[in-house]
């Protein structure tokens, strides 16, 4: 019956030492990113509503557009585009710098041709 208990006591042991509590490092890492949520959260505050507004005249000037021009519809879409697409939320990457914030919006084809041409090597030309 002891030996139960001391192998039990061991394991209690064990799994106490798993669930310590972190160290200085941790707590200042913990408070760094609620910092950085918190400063998302007042930054989106301010920013979500001007990209909403931006967004909705967007809408309403590219079906303007799209009726002064004879309902073309390529011609709506290069005003409704860049003003619907984009980021409606700061995150902290975008505080951190390791995303961009998008305000005017993108094609996705831009994007993905953007991309491939950022992930291709330079072309080094051996002629001086």
């Amino acid at each position: 019956m002891k030996q139960t208990h001391r192998v039990g006591g061991a394991i209690l042991t064990g799994l106490m030492a798993l669930m310590v509590v972190p160290g200085p490092a941790a707590a200042e890492q913990m408070a760094s990113e609620a910092g950085l949520g918190a400063a998302s959260a007042l930054s989106t505050l301010i920013y979500g509503p001007v990209k909403l507004l931006y967004a909705a005249s967007g809408l309403i000037f590219g079906g303007i557009a799209w009726g002064l021009s004879g309902g073309d519809s390529d011609v709506m879409m290069a005003v409704v585009t860049p003003a619907v697409r984009g980021d409606y939320v700061i995150t902290p990457q975008h505080l951190r710098m390791e995303d961009r914030v998008e305000f005017f919006g993108q094609d996705p084809a831009y994007r993905e041709e953007t991309a491939q041409v950022a992930a291709e090597p330079p072309i080094v030309s051996e002629d001086y």
